[in-house]
């Protein structure tokens, strides 16, 4: 698992991962409004999907939220259910 970065100039969040498939990379478009990123979409290159990546990847992202003190508002619908499914990370949302 390669680190968590932000493209802030395409506005993008990416994380590199290693898969069954070879390396691919997960990642997750974002709209700046304010101290907040709407997470507009969150995809998984092809040879990642069904292996957990993108979760790992969520996770990542509201840990880094946290750290720099960002919060997250979650528009796409993969981010919305991750949200409702770890309520332990409420706490970066917008």
């Amino acid at each position: 698992m390669g680190p968590f970065t932000d493209a802030r100039d395409d506005n993008r969040f990416e994380q590199v991962f290693d898969g069954e498939g070879g390396s691919g990379r997960v990642w997750a478009d974002y709209a700046v409004r304010g101290g907040a990123r709407m997470i507009l979409h969150v995809e998984a290159d092809q040879s990642l999907r069904g292996s957990g990546a993108a979760g790992r990847f969520m996770q990542a992202m509201a840990e880094y939220a946290r750290e720099q003190g960002l919060k997250l508002f979650p528009q796409c619908s993969y981010a919305v259910a991750w949200h409702k499914r770890h309520p332990d990370y409420d706490d970066v949302l917008a």
